[in-house]
C-alpha cells in the first residue's frame, strides 16, 4: 500500500535528540571526553564572566561548537551557525534541544574571543592531556617537533610598501622586488611572505609548530609565530624547555633536517634534551658540502633510528588539519587568533585519535 505524503509532518515531536543519533556514532565518546574536560574547567570558565547581567552564550556550548567546526571544516561561524539551527547531530553535541535558538553569529564570534584572552583553548589542551584515560596513553620522554606553513587570509595584492610611496591598488607587481623588510600585508600586517622550499612560490603565511609525544602520535603542544627562517628552531626550544621541565629528567626529540644546526643542537644538549636531528649533510648551491651538527655518537643508537621512524607521524597531524580541519588557509587574522585556532585542531585530532586509541 502506498503511503500518504504530509508535507509537514506532525506538529509537535515527542524525540529528543540523544534517541536520533546512532548508539555506535564515533562522536558519542568525543562527546563524553569533552563534557569530562568541561567539568574540569567549569571553574576557569566561571571567572571570566561577571556575577550578574544579561545570560551569554554557555562557554561549554560555545566551545563544544567551536570543536565541532573543527572535526566538519565547517568554514566561518556564519556557515556554523546555519548548521546549528537544523542538524540535530550538531545540536545534540553542543547540548541544544530541538526547540532552542541557534545563536547570532557576530555574537558568537565575540564570546568566542573572551575564551581566547582567558587561554582557555590551551587549558583545554592540558586537561585533556591529563584525563585518566589520556595520561597512560602519553609518552613523557619521546617527543617529536616539526612546523607547517598557514596560508594567512591576504592576497597577494595586499603586500604593499610599508613607506607608503606606491600609490596603486597592488595588483601589478611584476619586476618588483618585495621584501618582509619593506613591505607588509595591509589585511594582515602580522603575515609574512615565505616560501616553503626553494622553486615553490612564496605566500603570506604563517608558521605552526606542534610537540607530539612518540608512543601514540597526540599533539602535547602548538604554538603560532611569523613565518620567518629560524621560526621553528627558536619555537622547539621553547617548547621543548617547558617539556623537560615538567618531565624533570632527560627527554628526546625527533627533528628534520631544517633543525640541523650546531647553534640548536647545542641548546637542546645544554637543557637536557637529547637531539634526534635528522642528519643534513647535502651539498649547498655554491658546490660545499653542509656539515651536520649530528655525528655518530648520536646516531649509532637505535633510539636515534626509532625517533626519526616515528618523527614521521607528525605529518598526519598536520595533514588531517588542513584536509579535515581548519589549518589549510586561516580565516583569522593576527597570530593571537591564528594560534588559538591552530590549537583547536590539535585537540580535534586528539579527540578523534583518543577514543580509538582506548578502545584498541
Amino acid at each position: 500500500m502506498r503511503g500518504r505524503f504530509r508535507d509537514q509532518g506532525k506538529l509537535f515531536s515527542y524525540l529528543s535528540p540523544e534517541s536520533r543519533v546512532p548508539a555506535e556514532h564515533p562522536l558519542r565518546r568525543v562527546r563524553q571526553l569533552v563534557r569530562d574536560v568541561l567539568m574540569e574547567l567549569s571553574p576557569s570558565l566561571g571567572r571570566l564572566y561577571a556575577r550578574d547581567g544579561r545570560p551569554s552564550i554557555p562557554p561549554e556550548q560555545l566551545l563544544s561548537a567551536l570543536l565541532l567546526q573543527v572535526f566538519f571544516g565547517i568554514r566561518s561561524e556564519r556557515q556554523l551557525m546555519e548548521q546549528l539551527d537544523y542538524n540535530l547531530l550538531y545540536r545534540w553535541f553542543v547540548g541544544l534541544s530541538p526547540d532552542d535558538p541557534a545563536w547570532d553569529a557576530t555574537t558568537f564570534t565575540k564570546n568566542r574571543e573572551r575564551l581566547q584572552r582567558g587561554d582557555i583553548f590551551q587549558k583545554f589542551m592540558t586537561r585533556l592531556l591529563r584525563h585518566p584515560q589520556v595520561k597512560p596513553l602519553l609518552s613523557d620522554e619521546h617527543f617529536s617537533v616539526d612546523g607547517t606553513l598557514i596560508e594567512a587570509w591576504a592576497s597577494q595584492k595586499s603586500f604593499r610598501p610599508k613607506d607608503r610611496g606606491d600609490d596603486t591598488d597592488g595588483t601589478d607587481f611584476r619586476g618588483q622586488r618585495r621584501k618582509n623588510d619593506t613591505h607588509a600585508s595591509v589585511t594582515d600586517p602580522a603575515s609574512r611572505l615565505y616560501r616553503k622550499a626553494a622553486g615553490r612560490e612564496a605566500k603570506l603565511s604563517y608558521m605552526g609548530h606542534a610537540v607530539m609525544e612518540n608512543r601514540h602520535g597526540l599533539a602535547v603542544a602548538g604554538r603560532v609565530t611569523q613565518a620567518d627562517g629560524t621560526a621553528e628552531r627558536r619555537t622547539s626550544e621553547a617548547m621543548l624547555k617547558a617539556r623537560q621541565k615538567a618531565a624533570g629528567r632527560r627527554i628526546t626529540v625527533g627533528e628534520d633536517k631544517a633543525y640541523d644546526t650546531a647553534e640548536h643542537v647545542a641548546a637542546l644538549r645544554d637543557m637536557k634534551v637529547t637531539p634526534h636531528v635528522a642528519s643534513n649533510d647535502a651539498v649547498t648551491k655554491t658546490g660545499k658540502r653542509r656539515r651536520s651538527a649530528i655525528d655518530g655518537r648520536t646516531m649509532r643508537h637505535p633510539g636515534y633510528r626509532m625517533s626519526q621512524t616515528r618523527r614521521a607521524m607528525i605529518e598526519c597531524i598536520f595533514g588531517w588539519g588542513k584536509q579535515h580541519g581548519t589549518m589549510r588557509r586561516t580565516k583569522h587574522r593576527g597570530i593571537a587568533r591564528v594560534g588559538a585556532d591552530f590549537l583547536l585542531n590539535l585537540i580535534g585530532y586528539n579527540l578523534i585519535r583518543i577514543p580509538k586509541l582506548m578502545s584498541a
